[in-house]
């Protein structure tokens, strides 16, 4: 609140004086106090105005006396009293609109203060003046306006940025949810597999009279019993943040973005300059599998950088095809040699190496295949040296959920 306080007696030194006299002045005070309670949030609207209305006054009792000498602190009072008062109303007036509940609706916040503004300026100038044209009435208003929604687009733009980077965070977490759920339920049929195995070994071995053995197998079958009884619980709490996240939506053009706008700092990360380009030639739509979809596009993308020296350039196009919808990612990198393209499919397969000849992390194209898949989807991958060319074709009803 203090903060808060300060701040905006600094900025009311910043002013304007529209009629005769030093007496009303449009400063910059109101304006910072309303972005800085929008920004801080402060607990108490109502202690915050009473502070500042308080800071402001001595500011300027004190800018008085150094000014001016000793002038009457009557004088000084009876001129300044007004803006403690307009700080008061202020306050009041954010406490009964409450501007965080319409932090969304920028115009309807926006005339909401306009309409705030205009009332306590009337005040402060009543205060000041007893003599007053309809032209200041207009000018006051016409300010009002201007100073409300120029706070509320700064608070606006700010906001948004904030979400957008909140969003992409949630996503980055949400597509290694995703994909790391799949990890652990393909991990669980080998569980499965290799528990039914251990068992079928027990049994074989307590037939043939070996009982030190088949006590041996026998144990070995119910520590993978808790492993998977453990893995299982473990997936169940991932399912459930995925199924919980996965009851949003968001459009088919949203996606595409995000997937450029993580490459582009993928590959200045890298120090490529790479130029992206997407061509979407299908009606936008919403879908609710945005998950799955961000997952292997952003992979595939990622490689697409990866595989690509100084600089070079990667397209996403988007289109129809009969009841499906198609994505074609590509790169103009060096391309895939034909033994390796046999081989991507492959778990465990990677082209890739760090300088200390460490494989590489991700999630790997047979993990993508296996989402890809799990949409009911295909994908074929076509490379020469001039580039390489990854399509994803997928039931278009796999993926579309409802209308826009």
């Amino acid at each position: 609140m203090l903060y808060i306080a300060i701040l905006t007696a600094l900025a009311g030194e910043f002013k304007v004086v529209p009629f005769s006299g030093e007496a009303f002045r449009f400063g910059l005070g109101s304006t910072v106090f309303f972005l800085l309670n929008l920004i801080e949030q402060p607990k108490s609207y109502l202690r915050t105005g009473i502070l500042t209305g308080l800071t402001v006054l001595v500011f300027r009792l004190i800018k008085d006396f150094i000014l001016e000498g000793t002038p009457s602190l009557g004088l000084s009072l009876h001129a300044h009293y007004p803006a403690f008062v307009f700080y008061i109303l202020y306050a009041i007036g954010l406490v009964l609109i409450k501007p965080q509940k319409y932090r969304t609706e920028p115009l309807f916040l926006g005339g909401m203060i306009s309409a705030l503004e205009f009332v306590v300026n009337g005040v402060e100038h009543i205060l000041r003046s007893t003599q007053f044209q309809s032209e200041e009435w207009l000018m006051l208003m016409g300010v009002a306006i201007f100073r409300s929604y120029f706070v509320v687009g700064i608070y606006s733009g700010l906001v948004l940025k904030d979400q957008s980077k909140r969003m992409e965070q949630v996503l980055k977490t949400g597509s290694g949810l995703y994909a790391e759920t799949l990890y652990l339920k393909k991990s669980m049929e080998n569980i499965e597999s290799i528990m039914a195995l251990s068992h079928d070994l027990y049994q074989k071995l307590r037939k043939s009279e070996h009982p030190k053995w088949s006590r041996q197998a026998l144990q070995i079958a119910q520590e993978i019993h808790e492993v998977k009884k453990d893995s299982q619980r473990i997936l169940a709490g991932l399912s459930k943040l995925y199924l919980d996240d996965n009851k949003q939506t968001m459009k088919l053009s949203e996606l595409l973005e995000f997937v450029i706008h993580a490459n582009e700092k993928y590959s200045e990360r890298l120090g490529r300059q790479i130029h992206f380009t997407v061509t979407q030639q299908i009606e936008d739509f919403a879908t609710d599998r945005y998950l799955p979809l961000l997952t292997i596009l952003n992979n595939l993308v990622a490689n697409a950088v990866e595989a690509i020296r100084g600089s070079g350039a990667i397209s996403i196009e988007v289109n129809p095809f009969n009841a499906n919808l198609q994505f074609s990612i590509r790169d103009n990198g060096p391309g895939i040699t034909e033994e390796d393209l046999e081989l991507i499919f492959e778990p465990g397969f990677t082209t890739k190496f760090n300088e200390e000849g460490v494989a590489a992390t991700g999630i790997g194209l047979s993990h993508v295949e296996d989402i890809i898949l799990t949409l009911k989807g295909t994908i074929e991958i076509k490379s020469t040296p001039e580039g390489t060319t990854c399509t994803l074709t997928i039931p278009i009803t796999q993926v579309k959920r409802g209308e826009l």
